[in-house]
């Protein structure tokens, strides 16, 4: 099916662009361009926008009703097709935060395709929220506090997150005491990284040192002794164990409600490669990861 005839579907069972826009963790504009290419490709009007309210014409009634059904039909044809497989198999397509996927993704699944040699599988790799259906992605991998309601979630684990720095920059500008003397050093995020929420609802709000769109960098930048970073274990634990990093306030983390989700959209069924890769990540990662040892 068409995805931006799927969005046109979300749009009106939502009542708005924004609430949308939400569900799918997309941005409203890129919802209103997806929907003006889909009126335009079709040569009508589906959709009547005003300030205050958002409502289908009657040809975006009839158009609403038959994608509907559509969806339905889909839904109930992978259901049959996957209830007839012995085995997973066929496209798998995953996506994963760029540092994430890279240390702890990709290493491991040479694994789980030698168990499963039917499934074609692709990952990628980036720092934005995927459109899962406007992108068809099966799985994705976020780190985030919550998860929109239209996703369903799995926990696979918790993103711990410290405060750490390279020795030779606390050697030459001093360890802080307390949360307080983060003002007197160089602090490092990335771009939307900052404010830090910690431990015990202290909140340090700084421009970085350095400004930067990338986690990896500021990882480098810390590693190199240029600041102070709130990094997660994930991340920094075989920085941490080989002494290029050490903890800074190791009494204050950050705050404990982010976790590591492997989500998929509600609503229709789960394809088999999704369920298998779904158990492989949770034995990987049980009873707890290896980061955090």
């Amino acid at each position: 099916m068409d995805p931006d005839s799927a969005l046109f579907v979300d749009v009106v069972t939502a009542g708005s662009l924004s609430a949308a826009a939400r569900a799918r963790g997309i941005s409203p504009a890129m919802v209103s361009k997806r929907i003006a290419r889909l009126e335009a490709r079709l040569g009508v009007r589906l959709l009547h926008r005003t300030t205050r309210r958002l409502e289908p014409t009657a040809r975006g009634e009839r158009f609403h009703a038959d994608m509907v059904q559509v969806l339905a039909a889909i839904r109930a044809a992978e259901a049959r097709v996957a209830d007839g497989r012995d085995a997973p198999s066929g496209p798998l397509r995953i996506s994963a935060p760029t540092s994430f996927g890279r240390l702890h993704v990709a290493p491991h699944l040479a694994a789980f395709l030698d168990a499963y040699p039917g499934i074609a599988l692709e990952l990628n790799l980036s720092d934005g929220f995927a459109d899962l259906i406007g992108e068809g992605i099966d799985l994705a991998i976020r780190i985030a506090p919550r998860v929109e309601p239209a996703l369903v979630a799995h926990r696979l684990a918790d993103s711990r997150r410290i405060l750490c720095a390279a020795p030779a920059y606390l050697a030459a500008r001093g360890v802080p005491v307390d949360a307080d003397a983060l003002a007197d050093h160089r602090l490092l995020a990335a771009t939307g990284q900052m404010p830090w929420r910690l431990a015990d609802g202290i909140t340090i709000d700084r421009a970085s040192h350095v400004r930067t769109n990338s986690s990896e960098v500021v990882r480098e930048l810390a590693i190199a002794g240029v600041g102070i970073a709130l990094r997660s274990l994930w991340d920094v634990s075989a920085d941490l164990a080989a002494g290029r990093l050490v903890r800074v306030l190791p009494a204050i983390e950050g705050s404990a409600d982010v976790g590591i989700y492997a989500v998929h959209p509600r609503g229709s069924p789960v394809p088999a490669g999704v369920t298998a890769l779904l158990d492989y990540l949770r034995a990987l990662w049980s009873p707890a990861p290896s980061w955090e040892s």
